[in-house]
């Protein structure tokens, strides 16, 4: 066969006889490229015609192009070109091909990540193949991986971003069109531009997630890019770029960090009773069965994204854009969609203590206890307050609640959790409430059902820590009463100061340091102690001096003001205490808690309150202080284990904590049946457990055993019952003696 023959008949020969010396096959090569050179333009014309041969040669010259890199330097643009530019007419296997020889010459290093990503980003949204699209999605995302592997590429980074702007930003004019039945389907996109917008938009913000998930992309450009997606026109983008930030889509993707599929239990024993019995596979399954109830216990709670809401840029106006969206278009979008945004406002305000007044005006239409999804509505409104929200602008709204979920109109699930709405919106605000309606509310923890009385008390503690000069006398408590009696009103937060200084007392005297000696000085070792020098270096600053004390006398000598004031005795300074021993001690002593109140607290001084005023619960529990210091002892764990995983106190709820303890929902027909499966397993069919099968000797339940599980009317007609009724206090006199002798016989 001919060299010539060999040349035209036989690419993958030729393109391994190139490999191996390119130098010498540089002709043939050279011919192949013009021959493709003029393929190319009759495809162009016409993209049916000889469409196998110009893949076929398209792959040569992709497998050869590092061989002759000036030859082939013009190669990759034109591939980019006749994708971008014919995307639509051409057909499924040449731009699978096209694709797949663009990806080889980014590996061969023929091209940059930013030339390959610049032609697959505008051609993602426009394939329809599944293949071809997840393909691409799997390229770019360890393309940029594989660029960030060892250090951040910012050059990559900064064009990727601003390339995932730009998608988002195309489409960002356009008209709202929601998601709400005839105005969608008249008011939808009709041009193919729009709808490539849209789709253009979804997925950037799909890309930047991933990217976001995998910790590619952790500073606040992606957040960025999710939050202009927020406002974006076509629902479906808003929907994802809210659920980014509520952090409640964690989709299984094909990717390579794919988790396990759930281990099928039921499956596992079903496999166990046909296979053959042997110890090893008891061994296996119940390591399997020990291992999927591991991950089922383990399986981590879905939580809102912190990150990216505290990496949120200018959260005022991204919350007032998002007050602005909800407010307009409230009714084209669906009840669905406006509870995402309603929860993505109320937890950015939250995060950021934000003040959107007219949410709480535009809520309030939705709190009635007929409305669908009213505990997700709830929840919104709860994270919404904090601390800094006005109280006049709640107060209408907790009215509101109160006239429509706690009455004796409604059910007591409803009462529950009108309750603890009130309770979470008072916890972040506690002066929205009222001194009338707190009183009627915390009435209801004399009801019957469980919930309201557990929401109504908690209500009532709430007060009793935070304002309990709001409640009555007889409903304060012990600790609050005694501290109002006192003059004294507890400390904001629970600093517990006497419990701190008593805890720094005792270690005084464990280390031996008597009050009024040298060593004390060292309690204020790294602290910024005032002292002659610092006196003498400050003396021409001017110093903030309060309203309240009426006792100044200016004069240019201590002398005269010591003669112009003789009764009045200045206050200490700490430069003065410092070098006075005993009086360190004496003022620290006398004004534990006018200290402790103005003075801030380091995080450690409030793990170590916390410690304490554990141990004084234990020791509570210890000395038999009842139900209300075993609460009180839980409430403290649970706050320290918050505090140690680092949630705050004003962190994102839930609607269990709405709804509050429910009874147990009836069970269906499948978990009936597997009740009662489980309750067969160990036994022999139509056979009980009781009686003589689990005793040594043979015999049936004893009559003592039988008459605990008789019905209380058939007890209450018994003649022993009726004789003890109608027994006379002698017989009642004679049976307490008999029963007392009895009793002591038993003891010796």
């Amino acid at each position: 066969m001919g060299r010539g023959v060999l040349l035209t008949a036989n690419l993958p020969q030729l393109q391994n006889l190139i490999k191996r010396d390119p130098t010498a096959y540089k002709e043939e090569f050279l011919q192949q490229l013009n021959h493709y050179n003029s393929i190319r333009q009759i495809f162009k014309i016409n993209p049916d015609e000889q469409a196998q041969h110009f893949r076929e040669l398209v792959s040569f010259i992709s497998q050869v192009a590092t061989c002759y890199p000036k030859e082939t330097a013009e190669f990759p643009g034109q591939i980019s070109s006749l994708l971008l530019e014919n995307y639509g007419t051409l057909s499924p296997d040449t731009r699978k091909t096209l694709v797949q020889n663009l990806v080889m010459l980014r590996n061969k290093d023929v091209i940059s990540s930013i030339e390959l990503l610049k032609c697959l980003f505008p051609i993602l949204p426009r394939t329809t193949s599944p293949t071809l699209r997840t393909f691409i999605r799997k390229t770019i995302l360890s393309d940029i991986r594989t660029a960030n592997m060892r250090s951040k590429n910012h050059k990559l980074n900064r064009a990727v971003q601003a390339m995932l702007f730009g998608m988002v930003e195309r489409g960002i004019e356009g008209e709202v069109v929601g998601d709400k039945g005839k105005l969608r389907a008249t008011n939808g996109p009709t041009t193919d531009r729009s709808a490539y917008n849209g789709e253009e938009a979804m997925w950037a913000v799909i890309l930047t997630k991933e990217l976001w998930r995998k910790g590619i992309w952790t500073d606040t450009k992606p957040v960025a890019i999710v939050a202009l997606g927020c406002f974006h026109p076509v629902t479906k983008v808003q929907s994802a770029s809210v659920h980014f930030f509520l952090g409640s889509d964690e989709e299984k993707e094909d990717s390579d960090d794919e988790q396990e599929e759930e281990t099928d239990v039921r499956a596992l024993h079903h496999r166990r009773e046909i296979n053959k019995k042997t110890r090893s596979g008891d061994k296996k399954l119940q390591k399997l069965l020990n291992a999927a109830k591991k991950k089922k216990h383990n399986k981590p709670v879905t939580a809102a994204n912190f990150p990216a809401l505290q990496l949120l840029n200018d959260p005022q106006t991204f919350a007032e854009k998002l007050y602005d969206i909800l407010n307009r278009y409230d009714k084209r979008f669906s009840l669905d969609h406006k509870i995402l945004l309603m929860q993505l406002l109320s937890r950015v305000m939250g995060a950021h203590k934000l003040c959107v007044l007219g949410f709480y005006t535009y809520i309030v239409k939705y709190l009635t206890h007929r409305q669908l999804r009213v505990p997700s509505i709830l929840v919104a409104l709860a994270q919404s307050v904090h601390d800094l929200t006005p109280p006049d602008a709640l107060t209408p709204v907790i009215r509101k609640l109160a006239q429509e979920f706690v009455h004796p109109g409604v059910g007591s699930e409803v009462i529950a959790a009108g309750l603890n709405a009130i309770r979470e919106v008072c916890r972040r605000q506690p002066w929205s409430m009222e001194e009338d309606l707190l009183g009627d509310l915390i009435e209801y923890r004399k009801s019957r059902d469980k919930a309201v009385t557990a929401a109504a008390r908690g209500l009532l503690q709430l007060f009793r820590e935070v304002n309990p000069g709001m409640l009555k006398r007889r409903e304060r408590g012990k600790d609050a009463s005694m501290s109002i009696a006192g003059g004294t009103q507890p400390l904001p937060f629970g600093h517990s100061a006497d419990l701190l200084e008593d805890h720094l007392q005792s270690l005084r005297e464990e280390e031996g340091v008597v009050l009024g000696e040298e060593d004390d000085e060292g309690a204020w070792d790294g602290w910024d102690v005032e002292s002659d020098a610092s006196d003498s270096d400050s003396e021409d600053e001017w110093h903030n001096v309060s309203d309240d004390e009426d006792n100044i006398v200016i004069s240019d000598s201590e002398d005269e003001a010591e003669k112009a004031n003789p009764k009045s005795e200045a206050p200490p300074r700490i430069s003065t205490l410092a070098t006075t021993k005993v009086g360190l001690n004496d003022f620290i002593m006398q004004n534990t808690v006018a200290q402790y109140s103005q003075q801030i607290l380091t995080p450690a001084d409030f793990a170590l309150l916390n410690d304490l005023r554990i141990q004084e619960a234990n020791k509570a529990v210890e000395n038999g202080g009842g139900s209300h210091a075993k609460r009180k002892l839980a409430t403290l764990e649970v706050n320290k284990k918050s505090a140690q995983s680092g949630d705050q106190d004003n962190s994102f709820i839930s609607e269990n904590d709405i709804l509050g303890p429910r009874k147990k929902a009836k069970a269906d027909y499948a978990e009936r049946m597997a009740s009662i499966q489980k309750g067969r397993e160990g036994r022999e069919k139509f056979k009980s457990n009781k009686g003589k099968v689990n005793k040594e000797s043979a015999s049936s339940s004893t009559n003592r055993e039988k008459a605990r599980n008789k019905p209380i009317m058939m007890i209450l007609s018994s003649g022993a019952v009726r004789g003890k009724k109608k027994a006379s206090l002698r017989e009642k006199q004679q049976r307490l003696r008999k029963h007392i002798e009895k009793s002591k016989k038993m003891r010796h």
